[in-house]
């Protein structure tokens, strides 16, 4: 004779809904024209509405450097290094890489893997930053409703070293 037992859990509504949620994140990367091109260093992180950082998703950097030395050039993306990259240990697991070459880079964030569901309910800002050497800076912001009720896709736009920053919620 078997028996069977049925177990029944509660969980958080947050935490319920963000568990299989997951975030994409499309970065368009564009070719410029300069005599002396360099792979952009490129941070994307969340804030809360509180302008705190939530969450680092994504640190590209030159991770191929000896000595770990491609890490001297990360406080050229200002904006992360003041509000969470100073305080950090490069590499970081799971979140840091290798600089992408022009183009359009994919990036996908799994909800359990990037801590996002964790996070209450409440609006958001993804950030991405760029710098490169011997070029430009820019940040582009993308608001967005954590965790989604349903598919969402939220756009920025960049003008030099950013195209289109696409985010992709799927809930």
């Amino acid at each position: 004779m078997k028996l069977r037992y049925s177990i029944a859990l509660s969980l958080p509504l947050a935490s319920a809904s963000a568990m299989g949620a997951e975030l994409a994140l499309k970065i368009d990367v564009p070719q410029l024209n300069v005599a002396e091109y360099h792979r952009p260093y490129i941070a994307a992180w969340l804030e809360n509405a509180d302008q705190k950082v939530v969450t680092n998703l994504a640190v590209l950097y030159d991770t191929g450097k000896k000595d770990n030395a491609g890490t001297k050039w990360l406080k050229d993306m200002r904006q992360w290094w003041r509000k969470t990259g100073r305080d950090l240990a490069m590499p970081l697991d799971g979140v840091s890489g290798a600089t992408k070459a022009p183009g359009e880079i994919s990036l996908t964030f799994p909800a359990a893997k990037a801590g996002l569901d964790k996070l209450p309910a409440g609006q958001y800002t993804l950030f991405v930053e760029a710098s490169r050497e011997a070029g430009g800076r820019e940040v582009v912001k993308v608001p967005l409703q954590w965790p989604p009720k349903s598919a969402q896709k939220a756009t920025g736009q960049g003008k030099e070293e950013l195209g289109a920053v696409v985010v992709q919620l799927k809930p």
